[in-house]
C-alpha cells in the first residue's frame, strides 16, 4: 500500500488532479522503466518529471528520500548516477498492479471466509494496520472485528501478520441463509452504493474521451501525463472495492464497465506515452550529477 498518498504533490499537465511526485516515480518505473532495463539516469527522469511541471530540485529531493527510505538503489555510471527500485519497492508496486489490473473470474461458490481478530488496546497502531491491510486484501467490516469476504483470502491475511504475536486471527468459512442474505450482508459490509457513485464520476470523466485516444489524438507529454492521470485517478478504488462477485452488486453497477473503460484507455494511450519516454530517455545528455 506504501506509496499510495505520500507527500510532494504537483499539478499535472491536462487536467486530473493532484499527483503525486514520489508516486510519479514509482509509475514510471512500474509501467515504463521496467521495460527499459529497469533503471534510469537521474537526468532522465528529471526530463520525464518535467512532463508533470516538477521542477529539477523536487525529483533530487524525492529521489534521495527514496533511496534512504529503502525503495531506491543508486550506483554510479562514470559522473552520472543511476537509479533502480529495490526489490520491496517492486514488490509493492505488483502488488499494487495485481488489484488494479486484474478482477476475480469464475462463479462464486457461495462460501463467505471471515476473520474474527483480537489485538489488545495498548496496540491500537497495530490494529489500525490490520484493518488496512484487511480492507486492501478485499476483506469488509460485518461488524468492528468481524471481517468477511468472499474470495478465499484468509491465508494471504496470515501470512501478513505471522511475526506479529499480538494479533490473535480466528478464520472461518460459512454460508448465509441464501441470497437475498448474501446481498444484505455485502450491502452492510461495503459502502457499494458510495462506490458505485465514484465508478459512475469516473465513466463521465473518461468514457467521453476514447474517441480521441482512438483517433490518436493525444501524443507526446500529452500522451503521457493523460495515461499517468488515469492511473492516478483509477488506483484509489481498489482499497475500496472488494471486487464482489455478481451475485453481491446491486442493479445497474458501474464498476465493471469502468474497468473495461480504464483497460482500454490504459491501452490505447500506451504507443504514445512510450514513444515519449523512449524520446525522453534517449535524449538524456551525461553531465555531472549529484543525488
Amino acid at each position: 500500500m506504501g506509496h499510495w498518498g505520500l507527500a510532494h504533490g504537483v499539478r499535472a499537465r491536462g487536467g486530473g488532479g493532484f499527483v503525486k511526485a514520489r508516486s510519479l516515480v514509482f509509475d514510471l518505473f512500474g509501467d515504463y522503466l521496467r521495460y527499459r532495463g529497469g533503471e534510469a539516469r537521474l537526468r532522465s527522469l528529471v526530463s520525464l518529471m518535467g512532463c508533470f511541471d516538477v521542477p529539477e530540485p523536487t525529483v533530487r529531493v524525492v529521489v534521495t528520500r527514496l533511496r534512504k527510505e529503502g525503495w531506491l538503489s543508486s550506483r554510479r555510471d562514470g559522473r552520472e548516477t543511476v537509479y533502480a527500485l529495490t526489490d520491496a519497492a517492486w514488490a509493492l508496486l505488483d502488488e499494487g498492479r495485481e488489484r488494479i489490473f486484474h478482477r476475480a473470474q469464475g462463479p462464486w461458490d457461495g462460501q463467505w471466509h471471515m476473520v474474527i481478530y483480537s489485538v489488545p488496546e495498548t496496540e491500537r497502531g497495530l490494529r489500525e494496520q490490520l484493518r488496512k491491510k484487511l480492507a486492501w486484501f478485499g476483506f469488509g467490516p460485518l461488524s468492528s472485528a468481524v471481517w468477511l469476504s468472499p474470495h478465499d483470502r484468509t491465508g494471504l491475511v496470515r501470512e501478513a501478520f505471522a511475526d506479529e504475536p499480538a494479533v490473535q486471527l480466528d478464520v472461518f468459512r460459512s454460508r448465509s441463509a441464501g441470497p437475498a442474505a448474501d446481498r444484505d450482508i455485502a450491502a452492510r459490509s461495503w459502502d457499494l452504493a458510495g462506490l458505485d457513485r465514484a465508478y459512475a464520476e469516473l465513466l463521465e470523466t473518461y468514457r467521453p474521451r476514447l474517441a480521441a485516444y482512438r483517433a490518436g489524438e493525444l501524443q507526446g507529454a500529452d500522451a503521457l501525463v493523460e495515461r499517468m492521470n488515469l492511473i492516478h485517478d483509477y488506483r484509489r478504488f481498489p482499497f475500496r472495492d472488494p471486487d464482489l462477485p455478481p451475485e453481491l452488486l446491486p442493479e445497474g453497477w458501474s464498476g465493471r464497465l469502468a474497468h473495461e473503460v480504464f483497460l482500454e484507455a490504459h491501452g490505447l494511450l500506451r504507443g504514445p506515452a512510450e514513444a515519449c519516454v523512449d524520446a525522453l530517455t534517449g535524449a538524456a545528455m551525461p553531465e555531472e550529477e549529484a543525488g
